[in-house]
């Protein structure tokens, strides 16, 4: 029987582990524990959230709830290795590129465990980033390195790991899209919008949050290109009372259930976005993307999906945005594998 840790650090890990759990639970001679690094009220987990990917409940909660980067990783790596000692494991699959992700790989490593890097070869090329520390460093340990892409994979062969080790699978999330493509539910913020007719805006990352000047321009922009078009922002925490402030034309919500906000995606006219994974979805939806950054984990996106790269250049936007809303959008298509079928795959190198 194999003993698979599956090991999360935060809610997007979840969305993307989700195909693997039930990869592994119609397999015979697999089993597996889900552990998340942090507390049971988490409120970044909605309490919808698990019923929504239909997958249970984590079994252990490592409880650890800290912002500072360092002493996360401390107290992950002490009540993970905890954990480790009281539950039988084979491998420990890790996501990501989080601290908590690092700690979790250094504890496994440590104790002599396979470790698999699910989204593995990922890389922005700056080292100033705490997550291109981890991702090295993660992917510096791993026994197997699940790659998403070709490039991702290129990536992981120059930087010295053995061809034996790398495994392009796919991305994962594409599976999870394909299970719910029927069970999406159209969220009331859509209420009398037609599909197709909306914008998305989406934000999260800290660095467009804090120069809230150059943010402004590229609200101005957003606002003046839409002109009538309903332009959708589901923001959570600081986004939300930043963008509220700077921006009275966006539709401002809570954000939504994951059911709720792949509906407003898969069916958007186009999304402007600062999130990988939302880029990603788009183009497996075939939906027009705006990233505000100047780098993806994912160049796929851009090379063969709906994705283009602004950076935080509020008149790159202006210049695709317009593109955008004129359906003068360039062609896609799906890249390498992401088919829905990744965690069949990794699954199968597992028991192999």
């Amino acid at each position: 029987m194999k003993n698979i840790c599956i090991f999360t650090g935060a809610r997007p890990n979840f969305i993307k582990v989700a195909p693997l759990i039930r990869a592994i639970e119609s397999t015979d001679n697999c089993q597996y524990q889900l552990v998340y690094a942090g507390i049971a009220d988490d409120s970044t987990l909605e309490a919808s959230l698990f019923d929504d990917l239909q997958i249970p409940h984590p079994d252990v909660f490592l409880g650890v709830d800290c912002e500072n980067l360092n002493e996360l990783t401390g107290r992950v790596m002490a009540e993970f290795e905890r954990y480790l000692e009281q539950h039988e494991t084979d491998t420990v699959i890790v996501v990501d590129d989080l601290a908590s992700t690092m700690a979790a790989a250094i504890v496994t490593k440590k104790r002599g465990l396979r470790l698999a890097h699910l989204v593995a070869g990922t890389r922005s090329f700056d080292i100033n980033m705490p997550k291109e520390i981890n991702r090295l460093v993660i992917d510096g340990l791993s026994d197997l390195l699940f790659t998403a892409g070709v490039g991702a994979s290129s990536i992981a062969t120059r930087e010295g790991a053995e061809n034996h080790k790398i495994y392009l699978v796919g991305n994962i999330l594409m599976d999870t899209l394909r299970y719910n493509h029927n069970r999406w539910t159209r969220p009331a913020c859509l209420d009398g919008i037609e599909d197709g007719r909306y914008l998305v805006f989406t934000l999260n990352r800290k660095a467009l949050l804090a120069d809230e000047e150059n943010l402004q321009r590229m609200l101005t922009t957003i606002s003046e290109i839409a002109g009538d078009i309903p332009v959708i922002a589901p923001l959570r925490g600081r986004a939300h009372n930043v963008v509220s402030s700077l921006n009275s034309q966006f539709s401002i919500h809570n954000s939504l259930s994951y059911l709720d906000f792949g509906y407003l995606t898969a069916h958007a006219m186009g999304i402007i976005t600062d999130s990988g994974n939302v880029a990603e979805e788009a183009t497996f939806n075939h939906v027009p993307c705006i990233t505000l950054n100047s780098y993806t984990e994912h160049i796929e996106t851009v090379k063969q999906g709906t994705n283009v790269l602004v950076g935080e250049d509020a008149d790159k936007l202006r210049s695709a945005l317009s593109e955008l809303v004129s359906g003068k959008w360039k062609t896609s298509s799906l890249p390498d594998r992401w088919d829905g079928r990744t965690a069949e795959r990794i699954v199968q190198i597992l028991i192999a």
